[in-house]
Formats: structure tokens, sequence, C-alpha cells
């Protein structure tokens, strides 16, 4: 892959990952809720979740995905209702201002790291932008194992990085702006944000 056509890509998937979405807000609550190291787990997870659908995208799932409409349905249904029990889990929590060593033992690194790659995971419409996005970079009768291996790491790094700093930033903007005696009311605000964000997806699929 030239290194012009490399640098378009990464463009690319640079703007993709700084626009806001739930995947923004699942890294951020973790990071203020509990961590630093909290959100970057789930920036990882997030990440691999992101380079699968680039692998597979490159496999074929988007066309699958895109001959079988109730297929699609199911996994966008599937991440607006694990948006919906996100939001309602942080609304029902009992959080008031504790301190990391605390959080740890209620929202411990396997959690972030499992809401982190399912935001991924539950969100089908990757596939298909991988596959818009690929199809514009690639030829698919010169497509060589090297190319594609690029292209997928290219993906997953870079989204990596992305929240990598997003989980650095909020942690910090939390010790330097007393978030922790303001964590009852940002968690009551992330929850409503979840159920939001499960609102527009179900809006905007059928709508």
């Amino acid at each position: 892959m030239e290194l012009s056509t490399w640098l378009s890509l990464a463009t690319i998937c640079i703007l993709g990952a700084m626009s806001p979405g739930p995947s923004l807000a699942v890294v951020m609550r973790h990071s203020l809720h509990n961590s630093a190291l909290h959100g970057i787990v789930a920036s990882v997870s997030h990440g691999m979740g992101v380079g699968l659908y680039a692998v597979l995208s490159l496999l074929g799932l988007a066309g699958l995905i895109t001959h079988y409409p109730l297929l699609f349905q199911t996994l966008v249904i599937g991440g607006a209702i694990y948006l919906a029990y996100m939001g309602i889990k942080i609304l029902t929590s009992t959080s008031s201002g504790i301190n990391v060593q605390q959080s740890v033992s209620q929202d411990n690194l396997r959690q972030a790291a499992q809401d982190g790659f399912a935001i991924a995971f539950l969100n089908p419409k990757l596939a298909i932008f991988f596959l818009a996005l690929f199809s514009q970079f690639i030829d698919p009768e010169k497509l060589t194992f090297y190319s594609a291996v690029i292209m997928c790491a290219t993906v997953l790094v870079i989204d990596t990085i992305w929240y990598f700093f997003v989980s650095v930033a909020m942690a910090k903007a939390k010790q330097r702006f007393d978030l922790v005696s303001k964590q009852r009311f940002i968690d009551k605000a992330l929850g409503i944000v979840f159920l939001l964000l499960a609102l527009r997806v179900v809006v905007t699929q059928f709508s």
C-alpha cells in the first residue's frame, strides 16, 4: 500500500474515531467513574471490536448483513438494549463520590473490557462503514494479505489511541476539577445520555 493511500485511509479513520457517540460515552464513563486505567482497558477492547469488524468486512460480513436485513436489525436492537441496560445500571447505582481504590471492586477492569468490546460488536453499522471505506482503497483482485493486515491494523490502532487519550484526559479532568465530589451528578447525567443514545438507535432504525 502506497503511503499517500495509507494517509488517506488513516485520516478517515481518525475522523471516524473522533465522532461522538456511544463509544465515547462508554470510555468517558469508565474513566470518570473509576480511573484512567479502566478507560484504557475499555479503549483497547473497543479497538479490538472495531478491528474485528474491519477484518470481517474484508471477509464479506458486510455483504451478508446487507443481504439479510433481519441479522442487521437484530444486532442494532441488541446494541440499543445494551445501551439502555448500561443507562439503567448507572441511574440505579449508589455512587456518591467514591475513590479509585473503592471503585475497582465495584466496576472492575473486566467490566470495562466487556463494555468497550460490546459497544463496538453490537454496532453492525461498522461493517457497512468499513466495506464502503475499504472499497475506495482496494482492488479486490489485487488485495494482498499484507495490505489487508495494514488496513485492519490501522483501524484498530487509531481507534485505540484516540480513546486512550480520551481516557487520560477525562481522568486528569476528574482530578483537576474535583469531579469525584460531583460523581453522583455525573453518573446520573451519563445514565440519561445512554438512555437517549439507545432511543436514538431505535428511532433511527425504524424511522
